[in-house]
């Protein structure tokens, strides 16, 4: 893509920001993202409310308000019955009711497979962005979901896991981060990224090369679905994750005694993964207080901000 030059674009493509955002005065930026991917469930409804949580969560990680969101639809209409996607739209538009977001209209196109999302519109103060460019040596990373969505949606497919498991992962993907947003905002943070399709490990990367610091990530702190630790072991490992973790070893120094199935939770592709917050140390207690008063249970720290030139992250037992 040619450069741009326009001085309304706060953050645009020439960063790895999780979305880009546009001045329209100065109190007030447009934030523009979008989202879709195929079926990772096989329930039509918690399919759409998956892809919709996951279409709305980068603007909450950019510290923004969606506001509003266009469908994106592919649907084979020879293999797939109209009422599958019914549930996938009514699934989608009960989410963004959640949200308080209004979806507008969209496009559909037919595909060979389905494929769900949204475009998404939200609005934040130009001077209130959190980017992934803040963090700062010291801060404290606190991450608000577990890890594993990638390894457990690929053992959904094998039929590697009981339907308890499928009701779990599925409650923790389509789960807003507006509550996880709103605690970060209320605190006062540094820095912000969600965790989807690159890895905790993958979208660290970005944050810590952006901000021109180093990191210290804690295995045994790293929140995970169980049985993803397992499936990990029989190899039910998607392909993304394989291609994370190819990626990471260039940039991650593990300690000795991290295991194969760490290693690869670490680097999982995520879909609808949590928020991965970079605060000062001395915010880590009310944020992680914050956050748990507003349901977001799972959230834990992690590791912390380190100074170092080189960028690298330094993955501890």
């Amino acid at each position: 893509m040619p450069k741009q030059d326009d001085p309304n674009i706060l953050v645009g493509f020439n960063s790895v920001d999780d979305a880009g955002v546009y001045k329209i005065r100065e109190d007030l930026a447009i934030v523009h993202t979008v989202d879709f991917f195929p079926p990772i469930v096989d329930d039509p409804y918690d399919f759409g409310a998956i892809a919709a949580a996951n279409s709305l969560s980068d603007v909450y990680a950019m510290g923004a308000r969606p506001n509003s969101a266009l469908n994106i639809v592919g649907y084979p209409p020879k293999t797939v019955p109209l009422s599958a996607l019914d549930d996938i739209l009514r699934g989608g538009a009960e989410k963004a009711r959640e949200a308080g977001v209004a979806i507008i209209g969209g496009h559909t196109i037919r595909t060979k497979e389905p494929i769900y999302g949204l475009a998404v519109v939200g609005t934040v103060h130009p001077q209130k962005i959190i980017s992934n460019a803040g963090a700062k040596p010291g801060d404290s990373l606190v991450l608000t979901k577990p890890l594993g969505t990638g390894i457990i949606t690929t053992a959904i497919k094998k039929g590697l896991v009981d339907d308890d498991v499928i009701e779990r992962v599925v409650k923790i993907m389509a789960s807003l981060n507006r509550y996880a947003s709103e605690a970060m905002l209320e605190v006062g943070v540094n820095a912000c990224t969600d965790i989807t399709g690159f890895g905790l490990l993958g979208h660290l990367c970005e944050l810590v090369e952006t901000s021109k610091v180093g990191a210290e990530v804690l295995a045994s702190n790293t929140p995970v679905i169980e049985p993803a630790s397992t499936l990990a072991k029989d190899k039910a490992i998607p392909g993304g994750t394989l291609s994370n973790l190819k990626y990471a070893e260039e940039k991650v120094d593990w300690a000795d005694g991290i295991t194969d199935e760490q290693k690869l939770l670490l680097c999982d592709a995520q879909t609808s993964g949590g928020l991965l917050v970079s605060v000062p140390e001395e915010k880590e207690a009310r944020l992680l207080e914050n956050l748990r008063s507003k349901g977001v249970s799972d959230a834990a720290l992690i590791g912390h901000i380190i100074e170092d030139e080189r960028c690298r992250i330094q993955v501890k037992r």
